[in-house]
């Protein structure tokens, strides 16, 4: 069965795996979930990830995330997505959103790859607005 949203089900299964305080949680392999990653380990809300061989089928991947977690509270306080197969959301870099007045970020989609809103702003590039971490 084919999956309409990968990247929302990652950042499900990164959300259920703080709420149940695991250390790693496993998702499917994708060049945009790991770009994504690839943001979040940048900006400091997860520890790391690796690709993998996965148990569940043959020729596939799976990505091992390492949450992170600060006093025994998770880092990822929300994790939201914005822009959904059913409804893309596209912003200028003069609208970019500031998430929680500048105390979260935005993930945007750009023609020069996946990044922060800091990351956009300073390339001074719009994009699809992925999702917002706080």
């Amino acid at each position: 069965m084919t999956m309409s949203d990968p990247l929302g089900d990652m950042l499900t299964r990164i959300r259920n795996g703080q709420h149940a305080h695991k250390r790693v949680v496993l998702s499917p392999a994708s060049r945009l979930r790991g770009n994504v990653l690839d943001v979040l380990k940048r900006e400091g809300y997860i520890r790391g990830y690796t690709e993998m061989e996965s148990s569940r089928a043959r020729n596939a991947r799976d990505l091992s995330i390492e949450l992170k977690y600060y006093e025994g509270e998770p880092v990822i306080r929300e994790i939201k997505r914005v822009s959904k197969p059913g409804r893309r959301v596209y912003t200028r870099i003069s609208e970019l959103p500031r998430v929680h007045n500048g105390l979260g970020i935005a993930i945007l989609s750009t023609p020069r790859g996946v990044m922060s809103d800091l990351e956009a702003r300073v390339a001074n590039v719009g994009g699809e607005v992925l999702c917002h971490v706080f």
